[in-house]
């Protein structure tokens, strides 16, 4: 069997207009000496007074403005993509430059539209969003290629293959309707070594354009290596610039471990909890399909560092406890026991969303309530009335923070619970609930969301694990 990459580029690893693109070139002609590859792009980054941005950033900004009637201007947009042409040979740059006149012509026009009806929403966001970011990045990146003597060629969104249900702004993949739109795919990988498409993009059956949440890269790459995998023998790289290692280096700066490998599990809880390795959903759609492929993360700097993450790792002698993370910006919501199914029921199967844990009952007054951490606190903010829908009683509690600790294994680790909350009360914080369960191998220690609070608690708790015995 043929292998097949599938290896997604981010924006960070694009660069400020495309200053990183000579890199990626590299990873690719390598990658392509013994697999076919396909090229998964997010919208690059640019400088807007400085600062690096990405321009799905810039692009939301500019629909904000739009919806106060004021017109759109896609200068940062063109500028930043006429940097990267440079990147494209001669014989190739007219027909490049065409391309992404075409494809910001479409971008204006939605934002247009948007001045127009003073609101940037569904499919006039989402289209403003493909044609300046991941889709024109992915046709340029295929020019680029092709300007480096690569046989390549790029997906088009005529023939898109990620096919989505009808949630315009954050879709849902339809892995059975996908695979009906494979064809084109299939056909322009059988005729070279490389093609690109771009990422958090999708398409309705009816042809409505829809995007992912942000971070929806990680789960286009996700969903190629889900369609590909029965005809390739398939891997999915997540090029960065480092693998994985023991806590966030912007939060913890000496004493990190590298990690070798992670379960599905282990990187699915270490996405939600807040460690940017890929996108949780994207292990949870390849385990709802029922595909087993090895997922690699890589430093694109040092290709020979990466972190191998398998559904069960191979048996390794390391410290059981990999990673301590934490995440900002969390909800807590307090529902009666009786009536938390229906909601769970309802976030499984209508919502399709599943960024949260549900942490031990409590009872009061005779009545056991039920209460569920929310990872992302905004998320329930503009879905209030749907949550309370199911019981006006239920109270949300915002400003929380959160700080776990990542392993499979970690049960074989003696006093973990009790000497992790011991360096948080060292730390000067105040645990507001701590969720320690040895079924699930899963510590949840829930803290206030203020100032420093949980890089305190990350970096205390990082300090101690090195020192617990496990053996």
């Amino acid at each position: 069997m043929t292998k097949l990459v599938v290896a997604k580029f981010g924006g960070s690893a694009i660069g400020p207009d495309g200053i990183a693109i000579p890199i990626i070139v590299e990873r690719i002609n390598n990658l392509k000496k013994d697999s076919k590859v396909v090229a998964v792009f997010s919208a690059p980054l640019t400088i807007v007074d400085g600062q690096k941005r990405s321009l799905t950033d810039v692009i939301l900004e500019q629909g904000k403005n739009a919806e106060t009637g004021k017109a759109a201007n896609l200068q940062v947009v063109k500028s930043c993509y006429g940097k990267i042409l440079e990147l494209v040979s001669d014989d190739n740059k007219e027909k490049c430059e065409q391309i992404i006149t075409s494809f910001l012509e479409r971008a204006q026009k939605s934002l247009d539209e948007a001045v127009e009806k003073k609101e940037f929403a569904d499919e006039i966001r989402s289209k403003a969003l493909a044609f300046s970011g991941e889709l024109l990045m992915g046709n340029v990146m295929n020019f680029i290629l092709k300007s480096n003597g690569m046989s390549s060629d790029s997906v088009s969104y005529e023939n898109w293959p990620i096919i989505t249900d009808n949630n315009i702004e954050s879709t849902n993949f339809l892995a059975s309707e996908s695979k009906e739109r494979l064809e084109h795919a299939e056909k322009i990988l059988e005729q070279n070594d490389v093609i690109t498409i771009g990422g958090f993009i999708g398409k309705t059956i009816d042809g409505i354009t829809t995007t992912y949440e942000r971070g929806g890269s990680d789960r286009t790459a996700a969903d190629l290596g889900i369609l590909f995998h029965k005809k390739y023998e398939t891997m999915i790289d997540f090029e960065k610039d480092s693998a994985v290692v023991s806590a966030d280096p912007k939060i913890v700066e000496e004493g990190l471990n590298e990690v070798n490998q992670l379960s599905y599990n282990e990187a699915r809880l270490a996405g939600m909890f807040g460690m940017k390795i890929l996108d949780p959903i994207a292990i949870k759609e390849i385990l709802e399909n029922g595909v087993d492929v090895p997922i690699i993360i890589t430093n694109m700097q040092d290709p020979s560092k990466i972190t191998t993450i398998k559904r069960i790792p191979d048996e390794t002698n390391g410290h059981p406890i990999k990673i301590v993370t934490g995440k900002k910006n969390c909800a807590i919501f307090r529902i009666e026991t009786s009536t938390v199914q229906k909601l769970i029921t309802s976030l499984e199967k209508d919502k399709r969303y599943s960024e949260y844990i549900i942490l031990s009952p409590f009872t009061k007054d005779g009545t056991e309530f039920s209460r569920m951490l929310f990872l992302d606190a905004d998320y329930v903010k503009r879905n209030e009335k749907y949550f309370l829908g199911f019981d006006p009683l239920a109270t949300i509690t915002y400003n929380r923070g959160v700080i776990t600790l990542i392993g499979d294994e970690m049960w074989r680790v003696q006093q973990v619970a009790s000497r992790t909350s011991a360096k948080i009360g060292e730390a000067g914080l105040n645990i507001l609930n701590m969720d320690a369960q040895e079924e699930t191998s899963r510590i949840v220690i829930v803290v206030e969301d203020s100032g420093e609070n949980i890089r305190k608690a990350i970096s205390a708790i990082h300090a101690e694990t090195s020192k617990i015995d496990f053996n």
